[in-house]
């Protein structure tokens, strides 16, 4: 059923409830709001009074509609928009791993997640409890699509046997002529699991029922930490695994503890043993690129760095350092730093934890850092995914990563008038996604849309296309509360020009139904776009589309 909007000024007349008015950008980059109730009250009174209640004319509705603009108040949000890191706000997510897939690079995330007292304050994280996967992916590196959480660890997840799921490996591979999907994760320190998958997303399944590395896959027993794996499938279609971590007593600047095995064809094998990559002050996290036949692991720096390691390699504490091979098991020889610590640059202090991968011709890395939860004003340990771009110089240099909240550039447009996904953004304030369908309701992956979408809730979408111009707009929306609701949509600025509202009848939908509504002015070019929830509480929202 097609849902029309048929009188603006009507609808915006009853959006005048909305309380707050938005002052400038704080220097943390969250909005923040100067009125209360009675600025509230005397800005509704001025609306009526100017012409007379029930008496509009056509500059009245300017007016309304600028009044209105005053009185949105946002949910507070952990992110100034028009950046892009941290890459998502809505969770957080920590030991990020890149896999390129087609024309999409889909990232795979700790599921970090508030951990709380018997009073309901947050306390540190512990780590124990994390039992899930996040999953993302872009097309475009600015604007990413949500696609849910991947169920890995304890009774509800694929790898049963299992307590934890840390820090996500991906891999693919022409297996019988079809692509097949591999996620590699941590069981806390204590070994490695694999899951595949006949797609990047899912459904994931376990295909050997325990661990892929554990203490007696040869030359790992001694290894501290058998976790924090990296995965290449070389030119030849050979699969390769590197991990471990861990400082023994005694052998700070020599641990030892870096590993690299030979996978299966089969990628759910290994094959013959583990060998030692010999990596100084080691500590976890590794990581591995190939770029002109050359092999680059890369690895964290440990906590005890002394002068005389400083002085040697020109690395110092909890650093991502950069080594070299003319083979996937090495020997590797040290290279360089690439990325100092984040706490250096947001403030808070943390592990270092990376993975370096070429997408369209570009290289990048991406890292975590703790910088969404010192927005949040939390200081517990909980970390946020971050992306730069970088050159590869033709010898293998990279220099040190410069961090940043800016990021990277937009690789392609938003096409303004395909069917975009709601959960395709680069930001999101008050929301968060849920399932779209019986399936990703379920297991919480997948299609998913928009959910318990509240006043004052808010996405950003950048880079959006309208090409020679747009007139109108449909969206998929789910009123599941039956309440009456509306959301607004502003170009370049979240409190930029409004040029659409697609209001939400009363009655409740069981799927997912269209809503349009014309332009109130036509818009051409490239903008960013702002999805602003003004009325209305929980409903669900899918997809949306201009039309010309």
């Amino acid at each position: 059923m097609m849902r029309c909007a048929g009188c603006v000024l009507l609808w915006a007349l009853m959006l005048t409830g909305c309380a707050g008015e938005v002052s400038d950008i704080s220097e943390t980059g969250n909005y923040t709001s100067e009125a209360d109730e009675t600025k509230q009250e005397d800005a509704e009174t001025k609306i009526v009074s100017e012409e007379g209640e029930g008496s509009f004319e056509e500059d009245s509705e300017e007016k309304l509609m600028e009044e209105m603009t005053k009185q949105i108040k946002t949910t507070q949000f952990y992110k100034t928009p028009g950046n892009t890191n941290p890459i998502m706000t809505q969770r957080f997510g920590a030991d990020p791993y890149a896999m390129v897939y087609g024309d999409r690079v889909y990232f795979y995330m700790t599921a970090d997640a508030f951990e709380y007292d018997a009073k309901g304050n947050v306390i540190e994280n512990s780590y124990s409890k994390i039992q899930s996967i996040n999953v993302v992916s872009t097309d475009d590196m600015v604007n990413f699509t949500d696609h849910g959480a991947i169920q890995v660890a304890g009774s509800n997840g694929a790898a049963k046997w299992a307590r934890n799921s840390w820090a996500p490996a991906a891999a693919w591979k022409m297996i019988d002529g079809k692509p097949k999907f591999f996620l590699y994760f941590a069981d806390s320190g204590n070994g490695i699991g694999v899951l595949t998958a006949d797609s990047p997303i899912g459904p994931w399944t376990d295909p050997i029922g325990g661990g892929l590395i554990t203490r007696s896959v040869p030359n790992c027993a001694n290894v501290l930490w058998l976790f924090d794996p990296a995965v290449l499938v070389d030119d030849d279609g050979t699969g390769y695994l590197y991990f471990g971590g861990g400082v023994p007593q005694g052998r700070v600047a020599d641990p030892g503890t870096g590993r690299v095995i030979r996978l299966g064809d089969d990628m759910i094998s290994v094959a013959g043993e583990a060998k030692v990559i010999d990596a100084p002050y080691i500590f976890e996290d590794s990581g591995i690129h190939k770029f002109n036949d050359k092999y680059y692991y890369t690895y964290c720096s440990n906590w005890q760095v002394d002068a005389e390691g400083t002085a040697k390699y020109g690395f110092v504490n909890a650093e991502i350092v950069c080594m070299e091979s003319d083979s996937p098991m090495g020997p590797f020889t040290l290279k360089e730093v690439i990325l100092e610590n984040p706490g250096k640059v947001f403030g808070l202090y943390g592990n270092n934890h990376h993975c370096v991968f070429n997408f369209k011709d570009k290289w990048y890395i991406t890292y975590h850092a703790r910088s969404m939860e010192k927005e949040m004003g939390i200081q517990k340990g909980y970390r946020s995914t971050h992306i730069e771009e970088f050159t590869m110089q033709p010898d293998g240099t990279i220099g040190k990563i410069r961090q940043t909240y800016k990021g990277r550039t937009q690789l392609k447009y938003v096409d303004a008038f395909a069917v975009n996904s709601a959960v395709n953004v680069s930001m999101m304030s008050g929301t968060d996604s849920v399932g779209a369908d019986e399936q990703a309701k379920k297991t919480g992956l997948g299609n998913m849309a928009l959910g318990n979408v509240n006043i004052g809730d808010f996405t950003e979408v950048q880079g959006v296309d309208f090409g020679q111009g747009a007139k109108s707009l449909t969206m998929h929306i789910r009123n599941v509360t039956g309440s009456e609701g509306a959301i607004q949509v502003r170009a370049d600025k979240l409190f930029g020009e409004v040029i659409a509202y697609i209001p939400l009848e009363n009655g409740l939908d069981d799927e997912f139904e269209a809503y349009s509504a014309e332009l109130l002015s036509e818009i051409s070019g490239v903008h960013n776009l702002y999805f602003i929830a003004v009325k209305g509480e929980g409903f669900e929202v899918l997809d949306w589309q201009f039309e010309q």
